[in-house]
């Protein structure tokens, strides 16, 4: 696969709907940006950042979420040390239960499972990827993509991090590595339930509104996220 191709898939659309910001997939199964508009993508407006939460007292230093989905629950430990406000964030929006009720809203198997957007509530699938509490959270780059690793989407690579929305390794590749590391925030590893991640990742897909085939046909449904 070349990843580079679909780097920015992992992008968070946060202009109107014309502006498209999601990365090329494979040539051969996925159709490139330029035939996602007819005209360029203008540059995405800068998000606010968001003022850094303060995490919970019982968080500690390795927190763990629960993943409570319609495919099953999975753990994941999340890495204060190595990306304390994006930590405190995910924290601050799992204590909110801003995630519950979203979707899995894009998942490459062979690649990334992506979710938290709330407007995947909603039935409306053009809004998909699009959505997002309104602020950005400053990018904490140093841990890797390996397989299970969790990260947060971002307008650019290497600028700041999305405000929800997150995606989650499938697969241990060199190509994922050399697309990922150093571009993207990491922040937590899945230690428990990693076959549940791979059954959401293996699931029926079709093409989203910019006709890549990420799309589940079936919701996978992201019930709720608690922190332990």
């Amino acid at each position: 696969m070349e990843y580079k191709k679909i780097l920015s898939g992992l992008v968070v659309l946060v202009v109107i709907a014309g502006v498209i910001i999601f990365f090329q997939s494979r040539k051969t199964k996925a159709p490139t940006n330029d035939q996602y508009s007819q005209t360029p993508s203008p540059a995405p407006t800068p998000e606010p950042t968001a003022p850094t939460p303060t995490p919970t007292p019982t968080s500690g230093n390795n927190p763990v979420a629960v993943f409570d989905t319609n495919q099953g629950t999975f753990e994941v430990t999340l890495d204060a040390q190595a990306a304390p406000k994006t930590v405190a964030n995910f924290i601050k929006l799992a204590n909110d239960k801003y995630c519950d009720g979203t979707k899995f809203h894009r998942i490459i198997k062979d690649f990334v499972i992506q979710g938290c957007d709330p407007n995947s509530r909603g039935t409306d699938t053009t809004k998909y990827g699009q959505g997002g509490p309104g602020y950005t959270v400053p990018a904490e780059i140093g841990l890797k993509a390996n397989i299970g690793e969790i990260g947060m989407a971002s307008t650019q690579a290497k600028g700041p991090s999305s405000g929800s929305q997150f995606f989650i390794v499938t697969v241990e590749d060199e190509g994922v590595h050399e697309s990922l590391d150093g571009n993207y925030t990491f922040f937590g590893h899945v230690t428990s339930g990693m076959n549940i991640v791979s059954k959401i990742a293996a699931v029926s897909v079709q093409p989203n509104l910019y006709g890549e085939p990420s799309l589940p046909v079936n919701p996978v449904i992201i019930n709720k996220i608690t922190i332990k």
